[in-house]
């Protein structure tokens, strides 16, 4: 006989899952990188950033915006948690790095929305990284080696969905 399985939650906690939850989660990505992509390039805007002690900090830095943004949402905290993995390997491209993760989410949110499933949609990732690595083999890694190391750590990163749940 199987044991039923006993989740503790606090109170408050957010137990929504599937397709709603899926696109909660990819917009809360995208409210991230909005903020960071007027920052890039020559006329990259400062932002002003008032914490609750009421001191300021003014910065155009990705990797300091994202520091001092309190940050709660679980998929927003991955895009913090990735460009601080960036910043700590390479020190730079941490802003670049959020971009890139929510263009990605951007681009299949359609396919979300049309009831697509997340491991085709992983399936897909792969294969894309797969022929970007066999018809760009030498310009690749030469010219922008962090772009495939990026499309790798977003390989890692996998959504699932219970499709046993009715909801």
């Amino acid at each position: 006989m199987q044991q039923p399985t006993v989740v503790l939650l606090k109170e408050g906690t957010d137990t929504s899952q599937g397709k709603g939850q899926l696109l909660s989660n990819i917009s809360a990505c995208l409210a991230i990188s909005q903020t960071l992509a007027t920052t890039l390039g020559p006329r990259g805007m400062d932002k002003l950033i008032v914490n609750d002690r009421g001191e300021a900090q003014i910065t155009n830095d990705g990797a300091t915006i994202l520091k001092l943004l309190d940050i709660v949402h679980p998929a927003a905290r991955t895009l913090v948690d990735i460009a601080r993995a960036q910043d700590a390997e390479v020190g730079d491209g941490t802003t670049s790095v959020v971009l890139i993760a929510a263009q990605l989410l951007k681009e299949i949110k359609g396919y979300i929305e049309e009831d697509m499933s997340p491991h085709i949609i992983m399936k897909g990732f792969r294969q894309a990284a797969q022929l970007v690595r066999v018809v760009f083999p030498n310009t690749l890694l030469l010219v922008n080696l962090h772009f495939i190391q990026c499309i790798d750590r977003i390989e890692e990163i996998q959504i699932s969905i219970d499709r046993s749940d009715p909801e």
